[in-house]
């Protein structure tokens, strides 16, 4: 993040808030001052948002680091409700999904910009860096379009207690759009969601007999298409 303080502008606060959102290795850590320092000067937020962004900072910057690292893992990568592929929310695992995915990327491509191999363009992080990039008012649209998204993300940090919530109340206050909190989906446990589903699990479905059961075995006669007649 080369040059990040050079300019304060709303554009600055986009990659500040894209920083923040991504994970916190010790590069992005190494960037926490420059950070904070933008955060301060910048007016676009309110005063309450700007002390909670740099509350975030701070303790971002005070944390030890395989903590910090494995709370983010935690907060963004164990279920759906705080995903920051932001297409998860729309298209879930549809077939609706790729062609959406592309449609972004070529958005990107256009603007000059290219992602990582191991880069997804709806990764949330990647879109803010692309807002950045931006005439503030398309910026403001664009953000504006996926407030919903933000919106239901900002709820689930927000159930977890996390600091990270002030992030998504930053972007949704640039979108011109109230934070406020949705009723969101209970998910079930990430492992109970990874189960295989038992293959016979002794044949305990409706129309066959119990564990411990005799099951009935029902015999059918093959009829030879060809010859008109049952074998």
């Amino acid at each position: 993040m080369p040059g990040l303080a050079n300019a304060v502008s709303p554009s600055s606060t986009l990659r500040v808030l894209s920083a923040l959102l991504d994970y916190p290795d010790a590069q992005m850590r190494g960037h926490l001052p420059e950070m904070r320092e933008i955060i301060g000067s910048e007016k676009t937020l309110s005063a309450a948002r700007r002390a909670e962004l740099i509350a975030l900072i701070d303790a971002l910057a005070g944390a030890d680091p395989l903590e910090t690292e494995a709370a983010y893992v935690q907060i963004f990568d164990r279920g759906r409700a705080t995903s920051l592929h932001l297409f998860e929310h729309v298209h879930g695992d549809s077939r609706d999904r790729g062609p959406a995915l592309i449609d972004l990327a070529q958005t990107y491509e256009k603007a000059g910009l290219y992602l990582a191999l191991d880069e997804l363009p709806d990764y949330l992080p990647a879109v803010l860096e692309f807002l950045s990039t931006q005439p503030a008012r398309e910026a403001r649209g664009f953000l504006g379009e996926m407030a919903h998204i933000f919106n239901a993300i900002f709820s689930a940090l927000q159930q977890q207690g996390t600091a990270y919530a002030s992030v998504l109340g930053a972007l949704l206050d640039l979108a011109g759009e109230k934070a406020q909190a949705v009723k969101i989906a209970v998910e079930p446990p990430l492992d109970e969601s990874w189960i295989e589903p038992p293959v016979f699990d002794g044949c305990s479905t409706r129309g066959q007999a119990k564990p411990g059961q005799p099951q009935p075995i029902h015999i059918v006669r093959r009829v030879n298409a060809a010859q008109g007649t049952s074998s």
